[in-house]
């Protein structure tokens, strides 16, 4: 009875930890807020508040600048910008007040991206793979949404969310050897790693995908170039790490996506090219 009553107490301990982080993770839950995304309907929990993440992405964006060879005039600078005004005349209500800002970086890398808040960096590597303007919007599109979507927010509250329930699992392995604890923490933090994490953010890549496909159709962009961008990015790659193991998925899932959506796409970018023509000519790939 004794060492019955002993073992019971010790589980009861160990359970302590789990049954402490269940509690915090669920008033986490009902008290964090929550973000409505208008063009998907989903509802999403946030770590930062909308101001919060225009002055982290504000900062970022300085810092970038501050370390780049940034180009002020000329054709490319003003093609980016051309691109990004037509869309970010067409994004959600909800982002439609972000302090948007545009650069362009001589660099060789084949890069871009949108920080919370609207501030977009094109690096003018990229500029030869996306080939026009369709092309450019393509990418612009995609970076837009990851903004617009909130996915910095939501990938803040996931990550401290696994950090919590790691921190709680590590508690309930007090009794246990430092290797055994080694062992398994390094077994929970890859099955959160490859289970958890990398799986959220290709579902982010490919939500932004989407979202970045109706941008470019509504300000009338030809949403057939994003799977000619798609293509050719696939080419021009190098070796990349198996989709399972990538925060990205492969070109090759991407560019299925985007086909299934086309028709819907398409039909977009016929209804609602003539908004386009107050900035520009529609862009069609022949």
């Amino acid at each position: 009875m004794g060492f019955s009553a002993q073992q019971s107490r010790r589980r009861g301990l160990r359970l302590l930890p789990i049954v402490a982080v269940g509690l915090i993770l669920l008033f986490r839950y009902f008290t964090t807020e929550t973000f409505v995304n208008s063009e998907t309907g989903e509802a999403h929990k946030v770590a930062l508040s909308v101001e919060q993440e225009a002055a982290l992405g504000l900062s970022s964006y300085q810092e970038v600048l501050s370390q780049s060879r940034v180009i002020e005039s000329g054709p490319e600078v003003d093609m980016v910008k051309r691109v990004a005004h037509r869309l970010t005349q067409v994004v959600p209500d909800s982002a439609r007040n972000f302090d948007w800002r545009v650069s362009v970086v001589d660099s060789p890398q084949v890069n871009a991206f949108c920080l919370p808040g609207g501030k977009i960096v094109v690096y003018t590597g990229i500029l030869p793979v996306a080939q026009n303007e369709a092309g450019l919007a393509t990418v612009l599109g995609h970076e837009i949404a990851h903004a617009t979507a909130r996915h910095g927010a939501q990938r803040v509250f996931q990550q401290q969310s696994l950090q919590i329930a790691l921190s709680g699992a590590r508690g309930a392995l007090g009794d246990m050897s430092i290797e055994q604890q080694r062992a398994i923490m390094g077994l929970l933090g890859a099955g959160a790693q490859y289970g958890l994490a990398l799986p959220f953010s290709r579902d982010h890549e490919l939500e932004a995908d989407r979202l970045g496909l109706h941008y470019m159709a509504r300000a009338g962009y030809d949403p057939r170039e994003s799977v000619a961008f798609w293509k050719r990015m696939m080419e021009n790659a190098g070796d990349k790490p198996p989709e399972i193991m990538s925060t990205h998925p492969a070109d090759s899932t991407r560019i299925s996506q985007l086909e299934e959506l086309l028709p819907e796409a398409e039909a977009e970018y016929q209804q609602q090219s003539h908004r386009a023509s107050a900035y520009d000519t529609p862009t069609r790939t022949p």
